[in-house]
């Protein structure tokens, strides 16, 4: 089973021509829709959807609400490492930027906890560059037993792993896992990641379900916007995650749309994504996949994630640092990339209220 056969289904599809063809009339049909299909979603990402993301707002605000309440789950990124062994054109940690790597040693490792626990966040993802040896299982199994002692819920955002290597970080307390295919155009793919083993598409594809099989309890996907065609990229984004839902039952399946952020090095984005592009690619996922969690990270800016709260967003990242020790030592060493929002925890918080959300800093706890 893999969802590389449902891409090969899709993945030469007249996107462009396709999109353009969809009529109000059809967008309005959509709209009085309960339950989506995938050729419903394909027509709420048109250009003729634009002119209704009022209407699809306020639906994919009830739906969330229905399913999620309003409640906003907070959680900060950890990042371990900043080694890596591929060369990714639109990536600050790729090989061939010349910057002082570092790993953080057990002891970093629990400073930083210490400094994100007293903020009072309870989930956290661990990342890191994309090296085996830097970034190895059993590295990765040290830093899981430090910070059980300060978190309810550790995730992982790191190179693809094997399903062994998975369940045994699972057996040690990992219970999520967090894999962007980056971009669903193979031929784009090859283009960006030019040297290392990154460039196996099939193997990043196949990522998600290693981890479900393994009993993670919750895979993340997601493209970075700004590589090829949004509209393009958001479907096959909702496609696999709606494969995912289907078919590992008791996996907890979330979706993100990261768009490209400054970093170190010259490539630019290949497509402009605007903010209306994200807000309805948000919406068209929301009504798609109703159970789905979406997520935002601090790469937004601060007025633009306050836009989006109540448009179908269920996690947001707070107080972020994408720098290797960046919490307890800040301006070290390199970022992944630059961050838009930097309130505190705090400050999230209060805006979460303010706008009658509760925010939920823990909803799952370790074995």
């Amino acid at each position: 089973m893999s969802f590389y056969n449902k891409f090969l289904e899709v993945k030469d599809i007249p996107f462009h021509e396709h999109f353009q063809a969809v009529t109000p009339l059809a967008v309005e049909r959509v709209l009085q829709k309960e339950r989506l299909t995938e050729e419903d979603y394909f027509v709420l990402l048109s250009p003729a959807a634009e002119n209704h993301l009022e209407q699809m707002a306020q639906i994919a605000h009830r739906r969330t609400v229905q399913h999620f309440g309003k409640t906003m789950q907070l959680y900060m990124p950890l990042y371990l490492s900043d080694y890596c062994v591929n060369v990714c054109s639109y990536c600050s940690f790729s090989l061939t930027n010349d910057f002082p790597r570092r790993r953080l040693t057990m002891e970093e490792v629990e400073n930083e906890a210490r400094v994100i626990a007293k903020m009072g966040i309870k989930h956290i993802i661990l990342l890191s560059g994309e090296s085996r040896l830097h970034s190895s299982v059993e590295y990765l199994q040290e830093c899981v037993h430090v910070l059980k002692a300060f978190f309810s819920s550790v995730a992982i955002e790191i190179q693809p792993l094997d399903e062994k290597d998975y369940r045994e970080l699972f057996e040690h307390g990992v219970d999520g896992l967090t894999v962007y295919q980056e971009v669903y155009n193979e031929d784009i793919y090859r283009e960006i990641h030019e040297k290392g083993p990154k460039r196996n598409f099939r193997y990043r594809l196949d990522t998600p379900e290693r981890g479900a099989r393994a009993g993670l309890r919750s895979v993340n996907i997601g493209s970075l916007l700004g590589l090829d065609d949004w509209r393009k990229e958001s479907f096959m984004t909702g496609l696999h995650a709606s494969y995912l839902q289907t078919n590992y039952l008791e996996t907890e399946v979330g979706v993100s749309f990261p768009r490209m952020r400054p970093h170190a090095g010259s490539f630019q984005p290949k497509v402009n994504v605007t903010d209306k592009n994200l807000v309805q690619a948000l919406l068209a996922i929301r009504l798609f996949l109703p159970r789905a969690g979406i997520n935002i990270s601090t790469r937004e800016t601060e007025q633009f994630r306050e836009q989006l709260i109540p448009l179908g967003v269920t996690k947001m990242s707070a107080a972020s640092s994408t720098v290797v020790g960046g919490y307890s030592e800040p301006n070290v060493t390199q970022s992944q990339f630059e961050i838009s929002d930097d309130r505190s925890v705090e400050e999230i918080k209060a805006l979460l209220r303010s706008k009658g959300y509760q925010p939920v800093v823990k909803d799952w706890q370790l074995i």
